[in-house]
């Protein structure tokens, strides 16, 4: 947890015009990701933040296929960097 949380400090000290970038919306989106799943380890059964979770795997599937389609190379970077698996839909070529 503390990697996500290194990197995210990292991307987050860049400049103000790329803290809407693609790469700092997957870390941020990781980095909830992250508390989200320790949060449900101990209240199994909070389905409110079940649906959440999921919501947020979503979008972060979506933007990750995304910047495949636009960007192989800085997806295997963002995917290498926090260390999360590839989407199922991502059909390498």
């Amino acid at each position: 947890m503390t990697k996500n949380k290194d990197l995210f400090i990292h991307l987050s000290s860049v400049s103000e015009e790329q803290a809407g970038s693609v790469e700092s919306q997957v870390c941020n989106l990781t980095d909830q990701i992250s508390k989200l799943t320790y949060h449900l380890k101990l209240h199994s059964k909070d389905y409110s933040s079940q649906r959440g979770l999921w919501k947020i795997l979503g979008k972060r599937k979506r933007i990750l296929v995304h910047l495949h389609r636009k960007s192989p190379l800085r997806y295997e970077k963002l995917i290498n960097q926090l260390s999360i698996r590839v989407p199922k839909t991502v059909k390498f070529l």
